[in-house]
């Protein structure tokens, strides 16, 4: 397994976290029209769904055969929106996701 990439990531999303959040964390929030705050709730289910369908693909055997291929990343997806609707709450959900798709790849599931 491959650490060196981790570090880049992580300060990557040090550097990108602060404009992605700054819209949520704004004061005045709560008067957004009506539309755009729906929109807002929908932005996490739509990165996550797009997540996942990245992490599918159609692959090539020894043969030449495609077969399409499910990675670890679907079960991943399927616990996290069981948790966001079990107890409302993206972030825990999408934590458990990062867990499930890490740990899964570290021991050679994906």
């Amino acid at each position: 397994m491959r650490f060196d990439l981790v570090a880049l990531a992580g300060l990557m999303a040090l550097v990108t976290y602060p404009s992605r959040s700054l819209p949520l964390l704004a004061p005045g929030l709560e008067r957004l029209p009506a539309r755009v705050f729906v929109y807002l709730r929908l932005v996490g289910p739509a990165a996550l769904g797009a997540l996942a369908a990245a992490n599918t693909a159609i692959v090539s055997d020894a043969a030449r055969r495609p077969s399409l291929h499910v990675g670890i990343e679907w079960l991943a997806v399927a616990a996290c929106l069981a948790v966001v609707a079990w107890r409302r709450n993206l972030f825990l959900g999408l934590c458990l996701a990062v867990a499930l798709a890490a740990g899964g790849r570290a021991l050679g599931l994906a």
